[in-house]
């Protein structure tokens, strides 16, 4: 039982590092075929966005409104793809733990 716990704590303690590290990160997502930068960090916080004037038509405000919503959604979604498979990596340990799976 004493080692369950232990092997327990010591996978918290992972997760929350994990999860620390992955606060920090930064990620550089492209919308529009390049157009529209996107930074964004790992507590999913948009840093920066940086658009290409070329796109900047203000008779069709519309399409640029349509791709800065495409590329933040797509920020977000990397950004939770990568933080969940690498805590998964964690806690996929947990079926070595009688009694807990």
């Amino acid at each position: 039982m004493q080692a369950m716990i232990r092997q327990a704590q010591k996978m918290q303690e992972e997760m929350e590092a994990k999860q620390a590290e992955l606060e920090l990160r930064e990620y550089d997502i492209s919308a529009g075929g390049g157009a529209v930068q996107i930074k964004i960090n790992g507590k999913k916080e948009i840093l920066s966005i940086e658009i290409d004037p070329e796109i900047v038509d203000p008779d069709d405000i519309e399409t640029l409104q349509d791709i800065l919503v495409a590329g933040v959604n797509e920020a977000i979604k990397h950004v939770e793809q990568v933080n969940s498979e690498e805590l998964g990596q964690i806690t996929g340990s947990m079926g070595n733990i009688p009694g807990m799976m």
